[in-house]
């Protein structure tokens, strides 16, 4: 499974985590699982963060650029439900509120074991 990461508008954290977890203690690869570098290699969205203004267009954009079928992962609680961010002034909402979303995976950040194991369930290995 060859994902996308989308940073639509985090603090970092879950970024950090998602490097962790395709890192040699972690190595989310070893369950087939690759971040790649275009949509259009894709067979998905990793969606980190709430979805703010300025974002909102550029990820349906993505997401439109990903062939289908496609999946769209939300990491982190911003991404699932809009963690602190929610409500806030420059926040469009979750990713829930702008795509489909297939998976979740809360934390604030999610720990690399986590997000491993979540792409380990979407590879079915």
């Amino acid at each position: 499974m060859q994902l996308r990461h989308v940073d639509a508008g985090s603090c970092n954290g879950c970024e950090i985590e998602i490097a962790q977890a395709f890192a040699p203690v972690s190595d989310a690869g070893r369950f087939g699982a690759r971040l790649v570098a275009s949509p259009r290699h894709a067979d998905g969205l990793l969606v980190t963060g709430v979805v703010t203004k300025n974002m909102a267009v550029p990820l349906q954009m993505t997401f439109e650029a990903t062939p289908r079928p496609r999946v769209v992962v939300a990491c982190g609680d911003c991404a699932v439900s809009g963690g602190v961010f929610a409500g806030a002034y420059g926040v469009v909402g979750s990713v829930r509120d702008v795509l489909p979303v297939d998976v979740e995976i809360p934390g604030c950040p999610p720990e690399p074991s986590e997000i491993t194991e979540a792409l380990r369930r979407l590879t079915g290995r």
